[in-house]
């Protein structure tokens, strides 16, 4: 695998992003409305996390997660650029888990060792684990075609996952569960290992919807 460099991309572009992202309540900090709090869909019980160990993996990976492994302590991600979006997700088979976003790291070409975004698990003492890394290139990239990274085509293109995304971001992402077992699979969206259970900002939400990729023009 080659070492990922910077993948030249319009200043303009992804300044926009950043702040269309960023004003959305994509950041660091920001509350989450009192209805997120509780859960986007009402009644719905949270599981907490089941232990597992880390995954096998193919050469190429391992090489993307031991980049990663730094930012298990999350205090180095905010130093890189990542902010927390707050929010645990969770859907009712399996959860997400809190994403810390990089809006530097968003382009139309996925970079091998530039996620946009790190997943963490809540764990004990109000802690957070590094469970995952996510892929995210939204349409506004102006992307022509269906992302593909570590031989799988990405998920998507979707609206975005409210509470926490406004659902107007339509985009396509890819999780790779690099630091946790997952038994739906190495790309599956969701780790029914990973609960919210017990986490303040627990966010129970519905897949989002499936949009039409822009016709090519």
């Amino acid at each position: 695998m080659h070492a990922a460099g910077k993948t030249s991309r319009a200043p303009s572009t992804a300044s926009g992003l950043a702040g269309s992202l960023l004003a959305a309540g994509l950041a660091l900090g920001v509350p989450l409305p009192a209805a997120a709090q509780t859960g986007h869909q009402q009644g719905a019980a949270h599981r907490v996390s089941t232990p597992a160990a880390e995954p096998s993996l193919p050469p190429e990976l391992q090489e993307v997660r031991q980049a990663l492994r730094k930012y298990q302590d999350p205090l180095v991600a905010v130093r890189d650029g990542f902010a927390s979006t707050v929010g645990c997700v969770a859907y009712p088979n399996g959860a997400m888990g809190v994403h810390f976003l990089n809006p530097a790291n968003i382009g139309p070409t996925p970079e091998p060792l530039r996620p946009a975004l790190l997943v963490y698990e809540p764990a004990e003492g109000g802690s957070l684990r590094l469970v995952a890394a996510e892929w995210f290139v939204p349409l506004a990239t102006g992307i022509t075609e269906r992302p593909t990274l570590f031989g799988r085509p990405f998920d998507g293109p979707m609206a975005g996952h409210e509470p926490l995304m406004p659902d107007a971001l339509h985009h396509y992402d890819l999780h790779v569960w690099l630091f946790k077992e997952n038994p739906d699979g190495l790309f599956a969206v969701t780790n029914p290992n990973v609960g919210c259970g017990g986490y303040a900002y627990a966010v129970m939400e519905g897949p989002p919807a499936i949009v039409p990729h822009p016709a090519r023009h």
